[in-house]
This record gives structure tokens, sequence and C-alpha cells, in this order.
């Protein structure tokens, strides 16, 4: 028998040690930085910068700039009380007025470093892909500065018939280059396959990702659904270069359906971790301020 010191035993006996692979419910709830239950109101509950949510418009004369204002379109954008995967839920019914984006500040709510970063997102999707969705591309969620192909992390139901969902990080570009082809074998993109979601069944996606803008090919961006390792890239330098005041979370683009208990964290995590976020989806409800 292996030796085991009189501490480790009391440890044990305690419950104080974590079997290998096993998740810790604090510890997930500590890497938070920014957490909308949606149970209330469209805003944060918590998180280190602004919570509530605002709109981004196309700017009415100069290309390829945008306008930001606060609030949202609340006729197409609202709480749905009592029908999240725990308590109320965003439910979106239409794309808001003149083109615009939900999102809330990046700045403060993600653990965006330049010199390097990791982090995750989990969301919860109930809608039908194939059936409620009309917008030729959806992205649930979306975090960028520029635009999908541009230094931004998403995922996505493509255009195919039937739809795809698909994870893309993509780098930043220099000024004049063209993004990498989605045909591309390189692309840095995990795709799913075909989403066959019916209304009214709850789904969870996690996006992961590791060693982002470190100026070195080691980043790892890894795809979960359900709880389920969908897959990966790696062995890539993937730099976002963001100007954090001017990026932001973008949800709901394209999208029909409901939306609920979606965080940002501050590494990524691991697949035990993922797992107990699927089996308890309300593991972050204790984070709503008082």
């Amino acid at each position: 028998m292996r030796h085991v010191s009189r501490l480790g035993l009391a440890l044990v006996a305690a419950g104080s040690v974590l079997a290998p692979g096993r998740a810790d419910e604090p510890a997930v709830r500590k890497a938070v930085t920014f957490y909308a239950s949606f149970d209330e109101a469209v805003k944060g509950d918590a998180g280190a910068g602004a919570l509530d949510a605002g709109t981004r418009f196309p700017h009415p004369t100069e290309k390829g700039q945008f306008v930001f204002e606060k609030g949202i379109d609340a006729t197409v954008l609202k709480v749905a009380k009592g029908k999240g995967v725990a308590g109320g839920a965003l439910e979106a019914t239409g794309p808001p007025a003149k083109n615009g984006w939900l999102y809330f500040p990046a700045k403060g709510n993600l653990a965006y470093k330049k010199d390097g970063w990791s982090g995750s997102l989990s969301l919860w999707c109930n809608t039908d892909p194939n059936r409620l969705i009309k917008a030729q591309f959806c992205d649930p969620v979306q975090i960028t500065q520029k635009g999908y192909d541009n230094g931004a992390l998403w995922f996505d139901f493509n255009d195919a018939k039937p739809r795809a969902l698909r994870y893309g990080a993509f780098p930043a570009r220099a000024a004049g280059q063209k993004a990498v082809p989605e045909s591309d074998p390189k692309v840095p993109m995990v795709r799913a396959g075909v989403v066959d979601w019916k209304e009214g069944a709850w789904h969870h996606v996690v996006l992961t990702f590791q060693n982002l803008d470190t100026g070195k090919p080691d980043a790892v961006t890894t795809l979960y659904i359900d709880g389920k390792r969908i897959g990966e890239v790696k062995g890539q330098a993937l730099a976002m270069g963001w100007d954090i005041e001017k990026a932001g979370v973008y949800l709901a683009l394209g999208y029909i359906g409901l939306l609920d208990e979606f965080a940002l964290f501050d590494r990524a995590l691991t697949a035990e971790e993922v797992a107990l976020l699927h089996k308890k989806p309300d593991l972050l409800a204790p984070l709503k301020k008082k």
C-alpha cells in the first residue's frame, strides 16, 4: 500500500482533497469575468466592466465605422421570465431596428491582454436554426472590434441547408490583408457539422481559447456542445489585436429564440468544468448581485 501521510488522511477524511479531474464549483465561479442570467433584465449580473447592454449601429455616412448607443430594441429583445434553462432568458423575436447589434462592452468584462491571454465563453441556446432563423448567417455570440473575419471569436449557424454549427477564432488582419478563406484547411475554425436542434430543447455551447495574442503559434481553441468536446484548433498564432475600448461582446446576431446563462471566464475551462456547467445550468446563479 502506498504511504499516505497523517495530514493527507485527515484531508481525505475531511473531504478537502479533490479527486483527479473533478471540477470544483467555487473555482468555476471564481473564474467568471462577466455573467448575465437574464432573469430580470437584459443586462449583466456580474462583471468588472459596464453591465448595461447597448446597441451598435452602422455609421450613417462612414463605411466600416459604427455608432454605439445606450439601450436596446425592447420590441424584439426582452426577458422571458420563467422560460430559461434557469430562471428567465433573453428572448430574441427578430432583428433590432436599423441593423442594430446588442452588445456589452468588452473592457473589464473580458480577460483580454495584448501580450497573451486565455478565456472561455458559456451560453445556453433554445432555437431551431433550420426553421426559426431567417438570416443568412446567425451568430448567437460574436466578440470583436472590427468584424467576424478580422480579430473575432464566435460561433455561428452557417448558410448551408441544413445549417451547421462552427466555432471561429479569426486573427486580426493587417491593412489590405485578405482573410483566410473558410475553405482553407488551415482556417482557424472548429466544425461541429449539421445542427438538428428543435425549438423547446436547451443546448449548451462552450468555447475555450488559450494563448491568444502571444505572438507564437501556440494558440488552442476548443468547442464543446452539451458537455462534450467536439474538436479543437491548435498550433497557430491567433492574435485578436483589439483596442479593448472599442471591442464588444455581441449577442443574438440574426438569432431567433432563447439565450440564457451567458458567462465569460478568465481562463480555459477544463473538460470536467464544462461538463459540470452543463450538468448544473444554475451553477453561476450565486453570482447575481442582491
